[in-house]
């Protein structure tokens, strides 16, 4: 029979990181990724991960701060223990990163916290983390096996253009890594975990699919099936396959409203998550997601169901001289607000006409705007793709897109008359430290960076779908990722981090990376502990 002492599931960054983490401690590993490529969700975000009171913060941050705010936002949500837990592992998952896994980690400088003004929030950053540009060819013959992404893979966030294009890197610097095969980002993220993966002989076998938990009769995880093989678990199973978003029967089920236009791995369909619930495990969290609006780019028909063209929209709501509606034409948030908020009010529901009240939606802009900013890697003062809607005036594009054409025509211009003054008194869109800082940097800091008035047609729009970077509901687990039963006892062997455990930080997104710090945190702590786990 074959055998290794811990099995982890899945190769985004949290089964990544556990493989690495119960390698180190001692354990021989086999890593088994359902997909035919490495990294999952992983390879195709930013790559960055939020770990607060982290040392390359300096004397900025603090533990008592970092709970301060994750309380702050917690809505009785959030485990106490749990908490604390993830604040106080920081140090160590940084030194072990940097130190042993040979990591090169870096500050993304000045990213506020997703909502800094509350409590223990940071508005000047020093939370979001991220890779250091990673050589792709040191991974021999798996260079070409990491899931590609859709991001930019020239720039790390830090290094990023924002608001009208300024900073970013220059183009020698861009064409030589180009040329050496220099990747940033999530594809970044994984080639570091990988090479620490290889470096220790760690193996790792793609195209699994794992079915079940083989179970011995006093009900410990002893292993799993995989392509029909039972392959044996001498101390432990971590699950770290990612959500359930891809699962219409699931997402249907669990989350408190309907997704679609998703931008995450494909493999994402809660393998891990049925797993654990035959085995008997308590879930948590199971309506919660990580939020996010997204836009088909190309269009409805030409995006399909690829990930790849299925974008975060972020940067183009923030941006001055753009507004969005509902169906009724009426603007209904803070365009400029971090997208999970965003993203949960796609979610809200209108009691009388039985429908979600913002869904569908449309982003607006205006010619002003196009030739500023661009759109989407549509250049500034280039024409519109024929898939972004166009009208010669306000209503003439209300028609186009079916909506109310006084009501539309209203909304415009009450926003522009808003802006007039410089304050959006409607949903206060630039009072917050984050709305600006996608917006025009060119501008004095403040409101200015996002407002703006729609000053000049033609007028454009784009449906605007509600979505998720990853479901957060899952099994419940203790500390160290183990799974827990329904009478609150730990399944003997099993262990779940990342998108495939029930998230620790309930609704919040605390700030950039928001989803991979505690999935880095727990997949280390699932890792250790699975191969300290003894075989009874």
């Amino acid at each position: 029979m074959e055998m290794a002492d811990v099995i982890v599931l899945g190769s985004g960054a949290a089964g990544l990181v556990a493989a690495l983490a119960a390698s180190d401690a001692g354990a021989q590993v086999l890593l088994l990724e359902k997909a035919g490529a490495v990294g999952g969700t992983t390879a195709l975000s930013g790559g960055v991960f939020w770990l607060p009171a982290n040392r390359f913060a300096g004397d900025g941050d603090s533990r008592e701060e970092a709970l301060a705010y994750l309380d702050a936002l917690s809505l009785g949500l959030i485990d106490p223990l749990i908490a604390e837990t993830y604040v106080d592992t920081v140090p160590a998952l940084i030194d072990w990163l940097s130190g042993p896994v040979g990591m090169d980690i870096r500050l993304v400088d000045g990213f506020p916290d997703y909502h800094p003004e509350h409590p223990g929030g940071m508005p000047d950053g020093g939370r979001s983390l991220e890779p250091g540009p990673f050589p792709m060819p040191s991974l021999g013959d798996w260079a070409d096996k990491v899931l590609r992404g859709r991001a930019n893979p020239w720039t790390m966030i830090g290094e990023r253009p924002r608001g009208d294009g300024s900073g970013g890197v220059d183009a020698t610097t861009l064409q030589a890594r180009r040329a050496a095969g220099i990747e940033c980002c999530g594809r970044a993220l994984v080639g570091w975990l990988l090479k620490a993966c290889l470096d220790r002989g760690i193996e790792l076998r793609l195209n699994q699919t794992v079915t079940d938990l083989e179970r011995n009769e006093r009900g410990r995880v002893t292993g799993v099936w995989a392509n029909g093989t039972m392959i044996a678990a001498r101390s432990g199973v971590v699950i770290a396959t990612g959500g359930f978003e891809w699962d219409r029967d699931l997402a249907r089920d669990f989350l408190r409203g309907p997704i679609g236009h998703l931008p995450t791995a494909r493999t994402c369909t809660g393998d891990g998550l049925r797993m654990a619930m035959r085995a008997g495990a308590a879930l948590t969290n199971m309506a919660e997601a990580w939020w996010v609006p997204t836009i088909a780019w190309g269009g409805e028909a030409a995006a399909g169901n690829d990930p790849s063209r299925h974008f975060l929209l972020l940067r183009e709501r923030t941006l001055p001289g753009s507004i969005m509606v509902n169906a009724k034409g009426r603007r209904f948030a803070n365009e400029a607000t971090n997208y999970n908020a965003f993203g949960a009010v796609l979610h809200a529901f209108d009691p009388v006409g039985f429908t979600y009240a913002n869904q569908p939606c449309w982003l607006i802009f205006c010619q002003t705007y196009l030739d500023r900013y661009g759109f989407f890697g549509v250049t500034p003062g280039a024409v519109a793709p024929d898939w972004i809607a166009r009208g010669d005036s306000v209503a003439d594009l209300a028609q186009h897109l079916g909506l109310p054409e006084d009501t539309l025509t209203d909304t415009v211009a009450r926003w522009n008359r808003m802006m007039a003054v410089g304050e959006d008194a409607d949903f206060g869109r630039g009072t917050s430290a984050y709305d600006g800082w996608n917006g025009d940097v060119d501008r004095p800091a403040g409101p200015a960076r996002t407002l703006g008035p729609l000053d000049r047609g033609p007028f454009y729009a784009v449906p605007v779908h509600a979505s998720t970077l990853g479901t957060k509901g899952g099994p419940k687990t203790d500390r160290d990722g183990a799974v827990l039963d329904l009478s609150g006892q730990p399944i003997a062997g099993l262990y779940a981090a990342g998108n495939a455990m029930g998230g620790v930080t309930g609704k919040v997104y605390g700030g950039a990376g928001g989803t991979l710090g505690p999935a880095m945190i727990f997949g280390w702590r699932a890792g250790r502990a699975a191969a300290r786990s003894n075989q009874c």
